[in-house]
């Protein structure tokens, strides 16, 4: 069974933590003060959540750091740069500044493709960038199952989460190529603006409406 380590104490990382062990996935919550980690997993009850440290929760099969860019997330997993060498690596990073009003890295790049070019020996596929994180909570609205987009230039890579995330309460998109998680993470920006304006936030996300078209015979 594929282990993995979620580097992260917050919100996001130990919602996730929840959904992946739900389906059956083993999981190392990791967090730099491991008495924190160790008191959340125990409150969540599940056998197969283990607490640990960054260094530990870094040692597992698939790695996935639950921090923000503003606050040093890349400085923060330097010194495990060699335990994250050929692992896939599932970023759900947001380059948010601290108001959540805009985005500290300029248009022509994402966190994803910053974390590609910092750790270029990782597998990093970008994914639950556009989810918030109430979403985990409950997931569907109504009777509406909500999508995660889904970015990677590593093809083995995104087919082993896709693998993975089986069973969970998304519909998962392949949204293509790293790069597009530019205009994934802006979606999310926007997502955050309009949420607040129309009382949402933080619960909202997106579907992808389409209807195949009937191709005429020849």
């Amino acid at each position: 069974m594929t282990t993995i380590g979620i580097l992260g104490t917050g919100r996001m990382g130990v919602r996730l933590a929840q959904m992946f062990t739900k389906v059956g996935q083993p999981v190392i919550l990791g967090s730099r003060d491991s008495a924190r980690s160790a008191q959340i997993v125990e409150g969540l009850g599940q056998t197969n959540l283990a607490a640990g440290s960054y260094e530990e929760a870094a040692s597992a099969d698939i790695i996935l750091p639950a921090m923000f860019l503003r606050d040093g997330m890349l400085e923060t997993l330097e010194p495990l740069r060699s335990r994250f060498d050929g692992k896939v690596y599932i970023d759900i990073s947001n380059p948010f500044n601290d108001t959540y009003t805009d985005f500290i890295l300029p248009w022509d790049t994402s966190g994803a493709e910053q974390i590609q070019h910092r750790f270029p020996k990782t597998r990093v596929v970008g994914a639950f960038k556009n989810v918030w994180w109430e979403v985990f909570d409950a997931p569907t609205f109504g009777d509406t199952v909500s999508d995660v987009f889904v970015v990677s230039d590593d093809i083995e890579a995104k087919g082993a989460f896709l693998k993975l995330i089986a069973n969970t309460p998304f519909r998962y998109i392949d949204a293509g190529r790293l790069a597009n998680a530019r205009t994934i993470e802006r979606m999310t920006l926007l997502s955050g603006e309009l949420g607040q304006r129309y009382g949402f936030f933080p619960r909202m996300n997106y579907k992808l409406l389409g209807e195949a078209k009937q191709l005429a015979s020849t």
